[in-house]
């Protein structure tokens, strides 16, 4: 039998009490639908972990402070009574959510046993479900305020083995198939969930920035490497900073993480805009040496400084990437159409491809196509996601326009 929890744990699994991030526990006897529910309670705000049965269960809920578990009638309805047992032995404080088909006599009964239990049992989340169903089951759990989540230390974080990178996918304006996919840097803190990079990033001086450099070129390699495996090459870009490459060994670093694979066709490696106007000869001579390494330079987030390439005689750069605040509403603003053409036009001088970064809408994606980008990215198609989940979702499958 179970170790019932202490009083204590029992007071902490109340999220009221916690007034952090709520936490869930997924319990399903199938690992796609495990997965499935875990990052879409993620997507809205929660840390969620997942489990296969009630070992896992009894494990999760007392080492994670559920506030919520989400049950799954995969295994059967004897299962699942036998974790609803196992709760209410455990003295469970959060609430309880079961998901399956309305009709089922099943779903009816597990439901009537958790109420009979004392259970806090949340209104049945009906399959097949969207996610504005599962949010109106679960918001009652998320704060109504904004959290304030403390900042941690990238040191911190790189030890503590947080860090991933996600990946958004990258489509052919004219295809409408996935050419590609951009790293993204994500922490996943243990208390406060996933961060963004704009609350750990270091300052360039920070001690730890070479550290978060070599991470994400190691990453990206092993990803790459599991990618490879189902789909065949994908080609990724990563994002690091000029400065990266004022390290004596960086270009050397960088080609010795490169796979050595018959499948691999080379690397994107994005500089920021901003980088290129405060050292345009560095930006040039890194770009031509990464190129003898089947490394292309990307030129990221390209707005107002886009007159200083034409400057160039030679542009060595594959890629530019058009700021979102050129593209967001630019079907309707003349003059970010205008800014977008001339770069278009110039990229086309050069030979380059052009991506329009941030189209969320099908009006702007719509001009984008009128404007002859060659790849789109951003929420229009996809968010960025987990490498597991990207290469489940994304890759090997069709592209469909959003409604």
């Amino acid at each position: 039998m179970h170790n019932p929890m202490s009083e204590d744990a029992i007071l902490a699994a109340s999220f009221g009490r916690r007034k952090v991030v709520p936490r869930a526990c997924v319990v399903d006897g199938k690992l796609h639908i495990r997965d499935f529910l875990r990052e879409a309670l993620e997507e809205i705000g929660f840390i969620a972990h997942a489990c296969e049965d009630e070992r896992g269960l009894s494990q999760t809920v007392v080492e994670q402070q559920s506030d919520l578990v989400v049950l799954g009638l995969s295994g059967g309805g004897i299962a699942a009574n036998a974790q609803l047992d196992l709760l209410h032995e455990m003295g469970f404080q959060g609430q309880v959510l079961v998901f399956g088909p309305p009709a089922s006599p099943m779903v009816t009964a597990i439901h009537g046993i958790g109420r009979e239990l004392g259970l806090a049992m949340l209104p049945l989340l009906p399959t097949p479900f969207s996610d504005r169903d599962l949010y109106e089951r679960v918001a009652g759990l998320l704060p109504k305020d904004t959290i304030a989540s403390p900042t941690v230390d990238v040191g911190q974080a790189l030890h503590g083995g947080w860090l991933e990178l996600w990946y958004q996918s990258k489509v052919d304006t004219r295809s409408l198939s996935v050419v590609g996919a951009e790293a993204l840097i994500r922490m996943r803190h243990p208390t406060w969930g996933v961060f963004l990079p704009e609350r750990f990033l270091p300052d360039e001086g920070d001690p730890h920035f070479g550290a978060l450099s070599d991470f994400v070129l190691e990453r990206v390699a092993r990803d790459w490497r599991a990618f490879v495996t189902e789909h065949g090459n994908v080609e990724l870009a990563i994002n690091l900073p000029l400065t990266f490459f004022e390290r004596g060994d960086a270009i050397d670093t960088l080609a010795h993480q490169l796979p050595r694979h018959p499948a691999f066709e080379g690397l994107i490696v994005e500089f920021d805009a901003a980088d290129l106007v405060r050292n345009p000869a560095l930006a040039t001579r890194v770009a031509r040496q990464l190129q003898l390494h089947n490394v292309a330079v990307a030129i990221d987030d390209l707005g107002e400084e886009w007159p200083l390439l034409m400057e160039f005689d030679d542009l060595p750069f594959a890629e530019l990437k058009v700021d979102r605040t050129y593209i967001n509403g630019c079907a309707d603003d003349r003059l970010k159409q205008a800014t977008c053409r001339s770069i278009v036009e110039l990229a086309d001088r050069f030979g380059a491809r052009t991506v329009a970064e941030g189209v969320e809408t099908r009006a702007d994606f719509v001009m984008a196509r009128e404007l002859e980008f060659d790849i789109i990215q951003g929420f229009f198609f996809a968010k960025p996601m987990e490498p597991h989940k990207f290469a489940r979702r994304v890759l090997g499958k069709p592209v469909t326009l959003p409604e």
